[in-house]
């Protein structure tokens, strides 16, 4: 037998309608039949075609409240029969089992439900049983069957329509039916993870788009990002998005989420290489480029504020891969235009995941995400001297750069203003020398400048090199068994120290 096959009849019980007219129609005018179920059937009969009961066909009324209505052998017998195979054409014919070429199916908005808060009752009623079975059954027979599984197949079932009529090839039968069980997969896992709730007992995770990318993380690798971007973000302007630009896009809205006011980062490789709070967003971007111009080169650029014309001006003036921010100015955003290659990205909302998820090993691990932040109240002093008000902000405002940056990490922070980080160091003392030298190069006057580490110091080494340096504020999660020795140095040296009782360690 051939690959192409005709459709004849079809199956039609979808929740959401919209857009289905048009193929409905172009179906009928191909001499397609219609079998259907309650509101679909009288949707298809409102636009003047034909349309067969399913009660009819099965003998059955909807029963159960409407829980089975298509659970049949006259429905999934005439889904599920093989074309090709003697015995099935003689039960079809024995039964009076009519053959279904397509089914046209959407499933219960059981993930929205879920979202709108509805109670128990209501989510385990949008469970649905028969759509998934249709599903199934036609997907499994795509040597004979078409199956549409959800809106999203709608434009491209059209296109076929216009291309071939009402004939199709078993390539495209097969590519619905990975369309379908990418659904129904999809599915099952929201349903899984509203049962299993925090339990982590399996890694179940269904994301719907995939987009592949020029590449991974270096040209010889070959990258995908499964999500909706354009759900977080419209792209204004620029190259298409890589790899390592979507890592660093992920970096810096972190970060920059951690701030109401209003805020300049440059992050360089997720770390943080700028960052400066200020009552105006010039002065917020020229002191967060103050803090590493070099490292800005080629950077990601963040703001919580509208760019205004005067502040693109003077980021013009640096290269630069991606910049994000709520809002543009249209006179800015034309000026930040005038390099094609620039990513210019507009944030939509603040949407980020609850669980983080990393591969390794043969395996996958689940976290909660670090969502902890800290705020004055949490500040415990641990040494004779407490610290000022101003010094109190810097430490908070250092607290929150340092959980973004990679371990192990030391931060620099007077007045609001990141002096320098040190991050991704084998040691928390590399990391400060790290800080330190990179301050002073950028010419940085480190007196009373504060420091925070994203762990405990296991020595005073660190609180002794900082103090030399000029540095009068320590704010780290404590926890050593060897707190003792650093708070004993800070005292001697009327040095402050406070403590958080949270590790921010980023691996």
């Amino acid at each position: 037998m051939t690959d192409s096959r005709k459709i004849k009849r079809a199956l039609v019980s979808v929740y959401h309608k919209d857009g289905l007219d048009d193929i409905l129609k172009k179906l009928h005018h191909e001499g397609v039949e219609f079998v259907s179920t309650g509101g679909t059937q009288s949707f298809i009969e409102s636009l003047g075609l034909p349309c067969e009961a399913v009660e009819t066909l099965t003998g059955y009324p909807s029963i159960l409240g409407g829980r089975v209505k298509t659970l049949h052998p006259k429905i999934l017998g005439g889904i599920l029969a093989r074309r090709e195979e003697e015995e099935d054409r003689q039960q079809l014919s024995k039964y009076e089992i009519p053959s279904i070429d397509l089914v046209i199916v959407d499933l219960y908005p059981f993930e929205e439900t879920v979202a709108s808060g509805a109670n128990t009752e209501a989510i385990i009623e949008k469970i649905d049983i028969g759509g998934i079975s249709l599903i199934r059954g036609a997907a499994k027979n795509f040597r004979d069957v078409v199956i549409i599984a959800s809106k999203a197949q709608y434009k491209p079932f059209m296109h076929l329509l216009d291309e071939k009529g009402a004939q199709t090839t078993l390539e495209d039968r097969r590519w619905f039916a990975k369309e379908a069980f990418a659904v129904s997969s999809a599915y099952d896992t929201a349903i899984f993870r509203y049962f299993d709730g925090d339990e982590h007992s399996a890694f179940r995770c269904a994301l719907h788009e995939a987009k592949p990318l020029r590449y991974g993380e270096n040209p010889h690798q070959k990258g995908v990002f499964v999500g909706k971007f354009d759900a977080l973000f419209d792209q204004l302007h620029g190259k298409e998005i890589s790899y390592n630009n979507l890592l660093d896009i992920d970096a810096a809205v972190s970060l920059i989420d951690e701030f109401d006011e209003p805020t300049f980062a440059i992050l360089k490789h997720t770390n943080a290489c700028g960052v400066a709070s200020r009552p105006t967003l010039l002065q917020a971007w020229t002191d967060a480029l103050a803090g590493d111009p070099v490292s800005a080169f080629g950077g990601i650029l963040v703001t919580n504020e509208v760019i205004d014309c005067e502040t693109a001006e003077e980021i013009n003036k640096i290269f630069f891969e991606v910049i994000i921010a709520p809002d543009y100015m249209t006179d800015a955003l034309d000026i930040l235009k005038q390099k094609k290659n620039r990513i210019i990205l507009l944030r939509k909302q603040k949407e980020q995941r609850t669980e983080q998820f990393r591969s390794l090993l043969n395996g996958v691990l689940i976290q909660d995400r670090d969502l902890s932040i800290q705020t004055e109240a949490d500040l415990e002093p641990l040494t004779n001297g407490t610290p000022d008000e101003r010094e109190k902000a810097d430490l908070l405002f250092a607290n929150k750069i340092v959980k973004h940056s990679k371990s192990n990490a030391i931060t620099l922070v007077k007045d609001k203003q990141l002096c320098a980080n040190g991050a991704g160091q084998t040691s928390r003392v590399d990391a400060l020398k790290q800080a330190i030298e990179k301050a002073k190069h950028f010419g940085f006057d480190l007196q009373d400048a504060v420091m925070a580490s994203d762990a405990f110091f296991p020595f005073p080494d660190c609180v002794e090199i900082a103090d030399k340096a000029g540095i009068t504020a320590v704010i780290q999660p404590g926890g050593s068994v060897n707190d003792h020795l650093s708070v004993e140095y800070c005292n001697t040296h009327e040095m402050k120290m406070v403590k958080t009782g949270v590790r921010h360690f980023k691996h």
